[in-house]
């Protein structure tokens, strides 16, 4: 196999296996609508083997940041099948990363009373709001009954994603998020079912991706998880913890036929990424390094390595939206402008020049 040869990912037949790595662009509107500018920077990018999305809420108590797209309502909804009907008429694939971003918000961005996480436990930092920078809140520790209807919010969440016509949903489990927060003892203190030991931990997890895996079928679900990132105060710095935690959401996810698990890991053919690897009996996506670039011979190498099944790429994809055939050609490629990751409208967004238009940056 090859970085250039097509890939069964469950359900998901990807004509390459370069995938594009969910990336936050606050492009959507207040409401959490995406508009016709996000359906066209999505569909400039369906030469990709599969486009993954930023990460959409389920409730509006799950946002995490000013301009994240939705998928609670049905205007949302209808948004984004303009989205997914762009990306289908070039060819291209494209999964809902659905995100909770539990404790990383506050309630000037989601208008709700709380904002919520497995514990009470605030993060150390500040946070991008409205009224400026504020400091974390202090969040309210989800009950037990909580617990469940949160779990049915992300199940409606990638229904609704199904019908705006998705070809599947990516779990975020990742980034120091929700699910996330539940893995590390750091943010996760419960001494419930669901806190203290590592398969207490783990537990919520494998009960969310069964739930969805129920709901929409296992070749239509991936999950994305990022151990030992330490990032937004999720701490796995213990390694024996983290193997035993992961280990124990293995034992959960693993074998239920999921359509693929992406790994964000500044080490992908590490001993611990590849223990994962091989712990999972479904497709594997390899991420090297959050704010990291992935190069091309570093792409090539994890999958002619058989490392991964595929390789999902951030930076080059927001500034080479045709970044396949670039790579296939051994083209120069643009490169990328961080001031614009997080700004409004189509400058650094949908305004970069493609092989076709004979323009490199």
């Amino acid at each position: 196999m090859d970085l250039f040869s097509p890939l069964s990912l469950g359900d998901l037949n990807l004509a390459n296996r370069i995938t594009m790595a969910p990336l936050t662009r606050m492009r959507s509107s207040e409401t959490g609508v995406p508009g016709e500018l996000v359906a066209e920077y999505y569909a400039q990018r369906a030469s990709l083997g599969l486009i993954v999305t930023e990460g959409v809420w389920p409730i509006l108590e799950g946002k995490a940041f000013a301009g994240q797209p939705g998928i609670e309502t049905e205007e949302q909804v209808e948004a984004w099948r303009v989205v997914t009907d762009a990306v289908h008429a070039r060819g291209g694939l494209i999964v809902m990363q659905l995100m909770h971003g539990g404790r990383v918000s506050h309630t000037e961005l989601t208008g709700t009373d709380r904002i919520v996480a497995p514990s009470a436990l605030a993060i150390d930092g500040e946070v991008h709001t409205g009224k400026g920078k504020l400091p974390f809140p202090v969040p309210h520790a989800l009950t037990p009954d909580e617990l469940e209807s949160t779990k049915e919010a992300l199940v409606f969440g990638a229904r609704n994603a199904i019908r705006a016509g998705f070809d599947g949903i990516e779990v975020h489990g990742a980034n120091g998020y929700l699910l996330h927060e539940f893995l590390s003892p750091a943010s996760n203190v419960r001494d419930d079912q669901y806190g203290g030991s590592p398969e207490n931990r783990a537990r919520y997890v494998v009960e969310v991706v069964k739930a969805i895996r129920e709901a929409i079928g296992a070749g239509r679900t991936g999950i994305r998880l990022s151990p030992s990132h330490n990032i937004q105060g999720v701490l796995e710095e213990d390694a024996a913890e983290t193997k035993a935690t992961y280990d124990a959401l293995l034992d959960g996810i693993g074998g239920i036929g999921l359509a693929y698990l992406s790994i964000l890991h500044h080490d992908p053919a590490g001993e611990f990424v590849q223990h994962i690897r091989s712990r999972f009996d479904g497709g594997f996506i390899v991420n090297s390094g959050f704010g990291q670039v992935t190069t091309r011979d570093e792409a090539i190498a994890l999958v002619d390595g058989a490392h991964a099944d595929a390789v999902a790429v951030g930076r080059l994809v927001i500034a080479n939206p045709d970044l396949a055939e670039r790579w296939k050609a051994e083209a120069d490629e643009n490169a990328p402008d961080p001031s614009t990751f997080y700004s409004d409208g189509a400058h650094g967004y949908t305004d970069y020049p493609t092989l076709s238009v004979g323009a490199d940056a």
